[in-house]
């Protein structure tokens, strides 16, 4: 096993959206795709290539009522 990392010591930065510059600030839109594309690239880094995921369609839910 890998040994733990000491992390204590990274330097961070707390950010609140209410306290952020509406000059610079960004859209949820824009949000959303800077994530995904960081959710792109872990997903590359993790298997070596990328499937973006489908809507699966063999999966289906039936209701059936009494008769």
């Amino acid at each position: 096993m890998m040994a733990r990392m000491d992390r204590s010591r990274y330097p961070t930065r707390l950010s609140r959206l209410h306290d952020a510059d509406p000059k610079s600030s960004l859209s949820p839109t824009e949000r959303l795709k800077m994530v995904w594309e960081l959710t792109r690239q872990a997903w590359t880094f993790k298997d070596g290539r990328w499937n973006e995921p489908r809507l699966r369609r063999d999966v289906v839910r039936v209701v059936s009522r009494g008769r």
